[in-house]
């Protein structure tokens, strides 16, 4: 399991990615995706909307279900990756770099985890 130790990641499986400007990058971690199975469609909010820590601001779908995405912080997007949009499986094949949303303005946060606590959290799971 990749758990990248530059990043902080939630409960639900989300990770954030802090950017020197303020803003942070949202996604799915390694662990959801493959728990989720080859994703062929993403539906995101919309650049302007806002977000809400521990709020769904998205869906995926998969071949065997389709499931929230929780947003880790409060705030407002700034830019929703099309990449994502137009080619779920990019979400399969890369989830670190397979960012969904960018945020600015953030305010709350999630509890967020260290790598090594989301580590040890996956081992209860």
């Amino acid at each position: 399991m990749n758990i990248p130790s530059d990043l902080l990641y939630t409960k639900t499986h989300e990770w954030v990615k802090k950017n020197d400007d303020g803003t942070v990058y949202v996604g799915v971690t390694d662990y959801a995706q493959a728990e989720l199975g080859d994703l062929v469609f993403v539906n995101l909010p919309m650049e302007g909307d806002t977000v809400g820590a521990e709020e769904p601001f998205a869906d995926v779908e998969s071949v065997k279900a389709v499931s929230d995405v929780n947003s880790p912080v409060s705030g407002t997007v700034v830019a929703v990756n099309e990449d994502v949009a137009d080619a779920p499986v990019k979400i399969n094949e890369t989830p670190y770099e397979a960012w969904l949303i960018q945020v600015s303005d953030v305010e709350d946060t999630a509890e967020l985890m260290t790598a090594e606590e989301y580590a040890a959290f996956l081992e209860n799971q």
